[in-house]
């Protein structure tokens, strides 16, 4: 056992040596053309800087560091790939509007590739991307979701009463993530409360841990231990789709949920389904967006509405004008939900500020020529939305919090490209609908029945890659009723 150990280590450092060679040679045909910068050490280059200023919530100086002295576009070499540095509103819209493979590929950086799969829907292309994104449409389109705002009231009210009524005091960070968890496993995967999400949850924290790991898969590294809890977590997804299989045979017992949605889905054109490997994969995929995104953002929601008493008033009125037409209890409804507008002009200032995928990758899948530089084919290319959500010239004094920014009556919408929370163009994340029902609900039933205070208002938090609070902002909480 031990010297399959030593192989496996000798033989990827060997492989990471022959890529960085490749790599090495290449670019000397385009040395001239290549954008400043540097690439550092083969294979490690600046990684490390990159996970520690993420780490520390300075990703932002360490973009504009470079910009200062490079310009908007640069080179460096981080997580795996030699890199193209690209910044601005032009970039976002280069970046989105071609993410067609044939352009740039979706490709994440190795690490995040083999925890997420690579056959989920943001790394697939062509007839595969159009038929997996037809079928995560058809479940999470706005005619659906309409028909789930009930269930998901259900479980939020269910949350609250477990874990939020009788309690002094609560740690909120922790409990958006069992929330989101929970809505996740009920809505879209039909797991009901009881063992097997207990069983999921602890595999898929570690997978999370793993996802911006330096990609070498050592004994005990980060990858090694994350690739291990997603083949423990793909298991269990086999066999739930083993049971979801019989359940569409079985006419008398229809079930909706996404993974019914994948196994029902088919091309029109050719009648080509999904296949295991992508149903799994997508799988994987939906829960890190919707329960690591989510989580975040509800924490960083919940935040803002203890440190802004002005914010947390005028929320608390918009609700409870929605709460004079409903009983105590009654389900809400999207109808409810259109009321919210001034609810989600603050979500969306929340997420401007606090941009949660902070970094955007892409594979250059030929040469291309951006800028009067050259991105030679295999390159990363990579973007931050920080760099266009502080920029004065898009946004007017971009580190104030502003959520009438966002309303329309007020000011025109910001231009295409320049917030991009949920991605841009046709790679719009298309669970945006679904995030958005969730926190809506959420945060009705959190302000019309609680009132809550930070312990720590300083309270600091880490990117592990997504904010994680110290303490797991830890707050006093105050029934209304």
């Amino acid at each position: 056992m031990e010297v399959l150990m030593v192989f496996t280590m000798l033989l990827t450092l060997f492989l990471s040596f022959l890529l960085s060679l490749f790599f090495h040679f290449r670019r000397k045909n385009y040395s001239k053309r290549l954008p400043p910068g540097s690439l550092g050490l083969p294979f490690i280059g600046q990684s490390f800087d990159l996970l520690k200023a993420l780490k520390s919530d300075k990703i932002e100086e360490w973009f504009h560091e470079r910009i200062a002295k490079h310009g908007p576009v640069w080179k460096v070499n981080v997580l795996g790939y030699p890199t193209v540095v690209l910044n601005g509103l032009a970039a976002n819209k280069f970046v989105y509007s071609n993410s067609d493979g044939i352009t740039l590929a979706n490709t994440h950086p190795p690490s995040m590739s083999r925890i997420l799969g690579f056959k989920n829907i943001v790394e697939l292309t062509g007839d595969d991307y159009k038929r997996v994104k037809a079928s995560m449409v058809s479940f999470l389109k706005i005619d659906m979701l309409k028909q789930y705002v009930a269930k998901v009231d259900d479980e939020i009210q269910h949350h609250l009463q477990m874990y939020w009524h009788g309690k002094n005091e609560v740690k909120v960070q922790p409990l958006m993530k069992t929330l989101t968890f929970d809505v996740i496993c009920s809505l879209l995967f039909g797991i009901e409360r009881g063992p097997k999400r207990e069983q999921l949850l602890p595999l898929f924290e570690v997978m999370l841990l793993s996802v911006l790991a330096i990609p070498i898969n050592f004994p005990f590294s980060k990858l090694n231990r994350g690739l291990k809890a997603r083949m423990k977590l793909v298991n269990i997804v086999e066999e739930l789709l083993r049971q979801k299989r019989e359940s569409v045979q079985d006419e008398t017992n229809p079930q909706k949920d996404l993974i019914t949605s994948f196994l029902n889905s088919h091309d029109d054109d050719n009648g080509t389904r999904m296949s295991d490997e992508e149903i799994i994969d997508n799988i994987v995929l939906v829960m890190v967006a919707g329960y690591d995104t989510t989580s975040t953002f509800l924490t960083l929601f919940i935040r803002l509405l203890a440190n802004n008493e002005s914010i947390y008033s005028d929320i608390l009125r918009e609700h409870e004008e929605i709460s004079k037409s409903k009983s105590p209890g009654e389900a809400l409804t999207w109808e409810d939900l259109a009321k919210m507008t001034y609810t989600w002009r603050v979500a969306s200032e929340v997420l401007r500020l606090n941009a949660l995928g902070v970094l955007t990758f892409r594979r250059a899948a030929r040469d291309i020529e951006y800028e009067g530089y050259v991105i030679p084919k295999g390159w990363q290319v990579m973007l931050s939305s920080t760099v266009t959500h502080m920029d004065d010239s898009i946004f007017q004094n971009p580190t104030v919090f502003d959520p009438a920014r966002f309303d329309k009556t007020i000011h025109p919408p910001p231009p295409p490209f320049s917030l991009v929370g949920f991605g841009g163009g046709a790679r719009m994340c298309p669970g945006m609908e679904f995030a958005k029902m969730e926190t809506l609900v959420l945060i009705h039933r959190l302000v019309t029945q609680f009132k809550w205070e930070l312990f720590n208002k300083e309270e600091a938090f880490k990117r592990i890659p997504l904010p994680e609070f110290d303490q797991g902002l830890f707050v006093q909480i105050k029934p209304l009723k």
